[in-house]
């Protein structure tokens, strides 16, 4: 035992004193396993995008290579409709009052997969010239990966602004252990790994970016902080719309801060016009299918205000934050420690993670659909990240307190790595090994059992 912790502490160390590298090598790591898993185990009709992610997809092709919004094509060709398919029938028939086909998800992660995309279908365009590939038309396998490809690189690079953003508030070692433990701890490996063409890699980049800017410039009041502000709000809604309440941050800074009031509304202001400004393209995209500026393109009824599931959002085996990702937890624990010490921080914070918890629980499909944890709550990847290494760092002088939380956080992390590896195998047909990790012994026992029973499979 001693020696094994000596050794765990030289790790410890080691990666503490090379964090920012050690980012790095996880995410080309990853980088690297997801090429790899379209390689080896390629998906039915060579598609790469699927659920959520094609609907991302269709907007950018249709955006790059037919510069419109009309859909009808894409999701005839990337579906491979005949007609008459059944569960499709809404390519033809549900259409916007605009006359388009309906498009539910946000336009952001597409604007940002743009530049790869473009280069991409730079590089195939001029191969095609050469004669030596076919023209490319937006769809091929190498297009639809640029979706994931550059979903991992914005977890990554996530990962490393919310590492400095705890670093700059906590101590070294706390840091990187928050940061490794919440991304590999949480729901956000799988979507940072499995799933990274989803819009949540690329939440988790904008949220990040956002709240180290917001705190690494606390003692600059100014115009141009409170406009810098509400163009990131901005434009991490574009990425996914319940970011929207970011703009509360800069709004209540500008409203509370030691000035006369008229400061204080022109500050406000900037920051709301600078947010419009930067929101603009996906107001320009609903004004074209929906004929408005802003809707709910799921319907009036997608949000229930006055019958939210504040606890099943919470504690359900369906999807529930904790009781998938207890981790998370810790991290809450921590953010409360974290607002009590830094006062000024503490209403913005708390009206955030009041305002996500609310918004998520009034969602109709409170549990988002097929997903691996509370996947929505994504979006505040950053604080948990800063709460959990808040919470990992202990008193002075308590040295003995912070290994039990490190071994703890460390064994949270493996609990979910487990689980993990339980709904994968499920998701990928062995159900008769791996239940889908629903009620209590499903939830929390099978993922110890599922092991075993891979292994007597295999070598029965």
């Amino acid at each position: 035992m001693t020696g094994a912790a000596s050794l765990g502490r030289r790790l410890v160390a080691w990666i503490t004193g090379r964090t920012g590298r050690a980012i790095v090598v996880l995410g080309a790591c990853m980088l690297a396993a997801y090429v790899v898993s379209i390689l080896v185990f390629p998906k039915p009709g060579g598609r790469i995008v699927f659920g959520d992610a094609t609907h991302l997809f269709v907007q950018l092709r249709s955006l790059v290579f037919d510069r419109d919004l009309d859909f009808r094509n894409e999701y005839v060709r990337i579906y491979g409709l005949r007609g008459g398919e059944f569960g499709t029938e809404w390519v033809a028939t549900e259409l916007t009052p605009t006359g388009h086909v309906r498009n539910y998800m946000p336009i952001g992660p597409a604007l940002l997969w743009v530049p790869l995309y473009l280069v991409v279908a730079g590089v195939e365009t001029l191969l095609a010239w050469m004669g030596l590939a076919a023209w490319p038309d937006g769809f091929d396998s190498v297009l639809q990966a640029v979706a994931g490809l550059t979903g991992v690189v914005a977890a990554t690079i996530a990962a490393w602004l919310s590492w400095r953003l705890a670093r700059r508030h906590t101590d070294a070692t706390s840091a990187a252990v928050g940061t490794f433990a919440v991304w590999l701890g949480s729901s956000a490996v799988y979507y940072s790994l499995i799933s990274p063409s989803y819009s949540h890699a690329a939440s988790m980049l904008t949220s990040a970016i956002f709240f180290r800017y917001w705190m690494s410039t606390r003692r600059e009041e100014s115009l141009r902080r409170s406009a810098a502000l509400g163009a990131l709000a901005g434009l991490a809604a574009l990425m996914r719309w319940q970011d929207a309440i970011f703009l509360s941050v800069p709004i209540l800074d500008a409203l509370l801060r030691p000035a006369s009031w008229r400061s204080r509304v022109t500050s406000a202001g900037a920051a709301a016009v600078a947010w419009v400004a930067a929101f603009s393209p996906q107001m320009a995209v609903w004004q074209v299918l929906y004929g408005k500026p802003f809707a709910v393109p799921q319907g009036a009824s997608f949000l229930q205000w006055t019958q939210p599931h504040v606890i099943d959002v919470l504690l359900s085996d369906n999807h529930g934050l904790f009781s998938w990702t207890p981790l998370l937890l810790l991290s809450v624990a921590g953010l409360a420690v974290f607002s009590y010490r830094r006062r000024a921080l503490a209403l913005p914070l708390t009206i955030v993670l009041l305002a996500s918890w609310y918004i998520n629980a009034a969602v109709a499909d409170w549990w988002a659909g097929e997903a691996f944890g509370a996947r929505r709550f994504l979006s505040l990847f950053p604080l948990f990240v800063l709460g959990l290494a808040v919470w990992v760092q202990p008193p002075a002088g308590a040295g003995r307190v912070r290994v039990t939380r490190i071994v703890l956080a460390l064994a949270l992390v493996a609990l979910n790595v487990l689980l993990l590896f339980q709904y994968e195998l499920f998701m990928k047909g062995l159900r008769d090994i791996a239940p889908y990790p629903r009620g209590w012994f499903d939830l929390w026992v099978a993922r110890f059992v599922v092991p075993f029973r891979l292994l007597v499979w295999w070598l029965g």
